[in-house]
């Protein structure tokens, strides 16, 4: 059995909520990195429904993606609870979240190329999704060389910054797609930087 460090915080609300449904697979043969793998594909399956275009589609997928927001929250509290905490599922949680974030910016970007912002949608989704592979890479580097934890960031009133992508969802549903792009191939890159410099001393030889 594969077994997961933990590292991220994991007291927040949206971790509380969760926690509630997970508990009782704690005496299932369900496994942390299962429960990641349904992430990875819920994600994937979110960001083809965004690059559709469609409402419909859109809604579908702003549904499928909560649904994936909550399995990554699902995943570490299941290991906790079951005690299969290990660096090796701890990489994977990290890539199939980054995987997930990245190609749900760039389905929505591809979704928007017939709308205002034309092709220069997917150059925007691109980038947030680029800036996102960045971040996974620097956090990576970060625990290779100061040990699991070194990269983590506290929560805060009970949320953290992964909660920010609850944004996604709800932009979408109020049919603030355009908007939310724009603001993503904004932010991410500055969030890239924020990670740079934090974790700049883990980059040296």
């Amino acid at each position: 059995m594969i077994k997961r460090r933990q590292t991220i915080s994991h007291n927040t609300w949206l971790h509380r909520l969760v926690a509630i449904g997970v508990r009782p697979l704690a005496k299932t043969p369900v496994t942390p990195n299962q429960i990641t793998t349904l992430r990875l594909v819920t994600g994937l399956t979110a960001a083809a429904c965004f690059a559709v275009g469609a409402e419909l589609h859109s809604a579908i997928g702003s549904g499928i993606f909560v649904i994936s927001l909550l399995l990554d929250r699902a995943d570490g509290i299941l290991a906790r609870l079951t005690g299969n905490i290990s660096a090796l599922g701890h990489k994977y949680d990290l890539i199939a979240d980054a995987t997930c974030n990245s190609f749900a910016f760039i389905g929505i970007g591809i979704g928007l190329r017939s709308g205002a912002l034309g092709e220069t949608a997917i150059l925007l989704g691109t980038i947030a999704g680029l800036a996102v592979t960045a971040i996974l890479w620097l956090v990576m580097q970060a625990e290779k060389k100061g040990g699991d934890g070194a990269a983590e960031l506290e929560s805060s009133m009970g949320f953290d910054p992964d909660d920010a992508m609850l944004i996604v969802p709800i932009a979408i549903v109020l049919d603030f797609n355009a908007e939310l792009i724009v603001a993503a191939a904004l932010v991410s890159p500055l969030f890239s930087i924020f990670f740079f410099f934090k974790f700049r001393r883990f980059l040296g030889s």
